[in-house]
């Protein structure tokens, strides 16, 4: 199919699904799509830093004044439409925080500077946009992704469409997650521009740790073409034996083995630290790497990456305090032997010198090595099962929750009121839809499954009570109505 065929929206619908030929050409590329324009010297650097921005708003059923048959909105435009309740009138910034960067990338460049950034935007986020009209956010960061002066400038990561978080969303949707955000993202800046795409960062830094959840949530990564995933520094444990890693300005390997014995990798880059947006804001990662010197990976010196993400509008930190800091350490690290790096652009680096993914050091989810202890690869998940809930009755510290950016937020227990809707809605999708084979380009699949992934935004989760968790609940229930009425065969 055509790339022309890809526009972003249908019929009000985000373009989620039905042209995935196209989708599928760019996640097959293997070339380097970053270093041949660098401008940066490697050998000469003692260590690289890179910044990540992460930006969501949920879209939320609040367009009208009864819960049941109120619009699907974008949060953003709900915080304009009442701007005198709560922090609703940051609204005007955050729709500047979305647009910013396509100001500063531009600015920089014309000094002679090499400033980078990489960028992780929530497909509801994208959606959003695109349903307000809010077209200058996205011109702006058309052109900072698609101009051929900006674009070794910018690294755009994958995500789940709908800010699904991977340890309990059911491993089926998390697939649709990651290929609607791919097939959405393709469709708003091209199929070229998606073959650049190539790291994948998880909602809320979750890294599931369930053997059987890991696989998937890996396999699915990989089968969708993404070279590499961050990952936050306490989710994660040594391969040979448990215990912390010990160099994590390196890359590593996540390895993920399941029940069945089988076993997926993929390069995991690891972002240290907890959760707060004043690391980027305040150029920590700069600051970080101007005292990190070059290690030894392969039998290869090469310099160490000091990688950090952040939500890229939430606090006045990073509201109010950001762009100049990013601008000043933009001017000051360009060309200097701490330069900003994009994390794809270091591969390949690695790579052109000869080093080679498996001389990174194995690293594991947090826990498992507890289940390998006690648990023989290939018993099956039923004898899992069984080690799963001994170790709990031994170690209240044991969980298969899932690490995320904090070591205090499950994102299963104490759920339940959300996450039971959530799954029979899920559950009803898989056996209705997809186990039916309906083709994913009829309006009927598109319109459920967005009303699927949007079910599943970990915000109804997040807050834990009150209104957000109504609003994730009458999602859940109108996906079913969705496909009880439309896919009655």
């Amino acid at each position: 199919m055509p790339e022309a065929n890809l526009v972003s929206t249908i019929e009000g619908l985000p373009n989620i699904c039905g042209f995935e030929d196209s989708v599928f050409r760019a996640e097959q590329s293997s070339r380097p799509v970053y270093l041949p324009r660098s401008g940066i010297d490697f050998d000469r650097a003692r260590a690289g830093f890179a910044m990540a921005l992460h930006m969501h708003q949920p879209l939320i059923p609040a367009g009208g004044a009864e819960l049941r048959t109120a619009s699907v909105i974008s949060n953003l435009k709900y915080m304009m439409d009442n701007q005198g309740i709560g922090d609703n009138h940051n609204a005007g910034v955050f729709h500047w925080c979305y647009k910013r960067m396509g100001e500063f990338i531009p600015g920089l460049v014309a000094e002679g500077k090499n400033p980078r950034i990489m960028l992780e935007y929530s497909g509801c986020l994208l959606h959003g946009l695109l349903d307000m009209g809010l077209y200058d956010v996205i011109d702006a960061l058309k052109t900072i992704t698609c101009d051929d002066r900006y674009r070794h400038t910018v690294e755009w990561l994958g995500c789940p469409w709908g800010h699904a978080v991977a340890p309990s969303t059911p491993v089926q949707d998390m697939r649709l997650h990651v290929r609607a955000w791919q097939h959405h993202f393709a469709s708003i800046f091209g199929v070229e521009a998606l073959e650049r795409v190539r790291g994948f960062s998880p909602s809320e830094m979750a890294l599931p740790n369930h053997p059987d959840v890991c696989y998937e949530f890996v396999k699915t990564l990989r089968d969708a073409g993404y070279r590499w995933l961050l990952v936050q520094e306490h989710s994660v444990e040594n391969a040979a034996g448990g215990g912390s890693i010990k160099n994590p300005h390196l890359p590593h390997r996540l390895v993920a083995r399941n029940s069945r014995g089988e076993t997926a990798e993929i390069v995991a880059i690891i972002k240290t630290q907890g959760s707060d947006t004043k690391l980027v804001a305040q150029g920590q990662p700069y600051y970080e790497a101007k005292g990190v010197a070059r290690a030894e990976i392969g039998g290869r010196s090469v310099p160490q990456l000091v990688t950090q993400i952040a939500d890229g509008e939430n606090g006045g930190v990073m509201m109010n305090e950001f762009p100049a800091k990013y601008q000043e350490v933009m001017r000051e690290s360009s060309g200097s032997d701490t330069p900003a790096v994009n994390v794809t652009e270091y591969l390949e680096y690695l790579e052109q010198v000869g080093v080679k993914d498996a001389d990174f050091e194995a690293v594991q989810p947090l826990h498992q090595q507890q289940i390998w202890d006690n648990f023989d690869p290939g018993a099956g998940s039923e004898k899992l099962a069984q080690v799963i809930e001994r170790l709990k009755g031994e170690d209240h510290r044991f969980h298969m929750d899932g690490g995320s950016w904090t070591n205090d937020r499950s994102w299963v227990s104490g759920y339940d009121h959300v996450l039971q809707p959530m799954e029979e809605a899920s559950a009803l999708f898989n056996e209705k839809v997809l186990n039916a084979g309906y083709s994913t380009r009829e309006p009927r699949y598109r319109n459920a499954l967005f009303y699927l992934l949007v079910s599943e935004t970990s915000c109804y989760r997040f807050w834990g009570e009150g209104l957000w968790t109504e609003y994730g609940r009458e999602l859940s229930r109108r996906t079913m109505e969705i496909v009880k009425h439309d896919f009655q065969g």
